[in-house]
């Protein structure tokens, strides 16, 4: 049996000649989950994966079941998909964060709906495609990243993806920040592997350059300090995604280090105290933002910097004031994210509450939704207001001086390759960046 797993695009981009073509993704990684789902499919059945954001689906290649993993900014895409291979009468199962969140919704494009962890249904999935009896519904749960096995990387061979091995040791996240899905999801907790299996996962693969998907790497800091204390032998290279209070742990700064941490996702969300407040942005709150990179630096790790920008306290000065923090500090990378409401979490029920939600409540569905646009009523400025400026803070940051200036500046600067590395990646970013501003979600026109 045949079974073709699906790593949607998110929509079309808008060229100069005003017509619309399929967003490319440039800094694309391997689709890790479709990687693990096949890690646990037995060798009877042929494993096919298509990513949709560098390659044309033929939804008349005979096929056996679609399996589509759906998260929220491709869920349209991903339902236009599913609807196409639906047409000609191709079970099609959904799976993935968005599809566990919102169930109702993803069930009318689906012949059947995965809701929760994957890996603990998956087996009984493939016996009942096998005798043609896939139920409508499996329900799992959160839980520990797929015990025993390892993702199946060879579905990854010839798709041209960025030359970096993605694997997990924990998922979820034990904060309650208001915008965030995951905290949700998981009840805010955090499921982990074995550590002897990431460690043998790592030595069958042959890149010395990694990727911890981890929702917050040092999310429990001892069992951070174990991981990283078995990496040292291997003498790897690393980056992850970690909450800025690590900083308060000389040992595991220590071991971070020595383990070959590059870089780290960092979570800073607002430059405010009001607006760390008002996220219950938890690890923050007693933080000194120059003590804690001053630590960072220390270590030789690069700051990919993340903001949530829209709390209810945002002014243009606010942003003004973020934006002239970031430059300052010369960040590697910076996110300037806008609050988006995620479906069932505390900022979405708040503003659903008060009325300000835009685009029906659903902009992820919604025709007229744009990629980076507000889908909300700030209190303090409009939506096309709080849009505009958060482009403009994209593109300041991103200007070729500025860039520059962070690529030069003396902490970033270790050795030629790494010089090297970071300028490719810096103009990568530079591009993706700015070319997906006012994307439209899936391919309809």
């Amino acid at each position: 049996m045949k079974i073709t797993m699906i790593k949607p695009n998110i929509g079309l981009l808008q060229v100069k000649n005003g017509t619309d073509k399929p967003f490319n993704d440039n800094g694309r990684m391997e689709p890790l989950q479709l990687g693990v789902l096949a890690g646990l499919t037995p060798d009877r059945f042929k494993i096919e994966l298509i990513d949709d954001r560098i390659e044309t689906i033929d939804y008349d290649q005979p096929t056996d079941l679609v399996a589509i993993t759906v998260e929220i900014y491709m869920a349209k895409r991903a339902y236009e998909i599913a609807t196409e291979y639906r047409k000609r009468k191709v079970p099609v199962i959904l799976g993935g964060i968005h599809a566990s969140m919102m169930p109702e919704e993803a069930e009318q494009y689906a012949d059947s709906l995965i809701i929760g962890d994957a890996e603990a249904v998956w087996e009984t999935v493939l016996k009942d495609v096998e005798i043609n009896e896939l139920k409508k519904t499996y329900k799992s749960f959160a839980s520990i990243p797929h015990p025993e096995k390892i993702a199946r990387r060879s579905i990854y061979f010839g798709k041209k993806y960025l030359p970096i091995t993605l694997l997990q040791y924990g998922r979820g996240c034990m904060y309650a920040c208001s915008f965030c899905s995951i905290s949700v999801y998981f009840n805010k907790r955090i499921f982990y592997r074995e550590i002897e299996e990431v460690i043998a996962e790592i030595k069958k693969q042959k890149r010395k350059f990694l990727f911890f998907v981890d929702d917050n790497i040092v999310g429990d800091k001892e069992k951070a300090k174990q991981l990283f204390r078995a990496l040292i032998p291997l003498k790897i290279k690393w980056v992850g995604q970690a909450s800025i209070n690590m900083t308060d742990d000389p040992e595991l700064m220590s071991l971070m280090q020595k383990s070959g941490c590059m870089g780290l996702v960092i979570g800073f969300e607002s430059y405010s105290e009001k607006g760390l407040s008002l996220y219950n942005k938890s690890p923050n709150l007693i933080t000194n933002y120059e003590k804690q990179i001053k630590i960072l630096r220390k270590h030789r790790i690069h700051i990919w910097a993340a903001f949530i920008l829209g709390h209810d306290e945002e002014t243009k000065e606010s942003l003004q004031a973020t934006l002239d923090f970031v430059i300052k500090q010369k960040f590697t990378f910076v996110a300037f994210n806008i609050l988006m409401p995620y479906p069932k979490t505390e900022a979405f029920e708040k503003l659903k509450k008060e009325n300000r939600l835009l685009y029906d409540g659903k902009w992820w569905l919604h025709k007229d939704y744009r990629f980076n646009y507000a889908s909300f009523k700030p209190k303090k400025m409009t939506a096309d207001e709080l849009t505009e400026f958060c482009f403009y803070m994209r593109k300041k940051f991103n200007s070729i001086p500025v860039l520059l200036k962070r690529l030069f500046a003396f902490h970033n600067i270790k050795n030629i390759g790494r010089l090297r590395f970071l300028f490719k990646m810096m103009f990568l970013f530079r591009i993706e960046t700015l070319k997906k501003q006012g994307m439209k979600f899936g391919f309809e026109k």
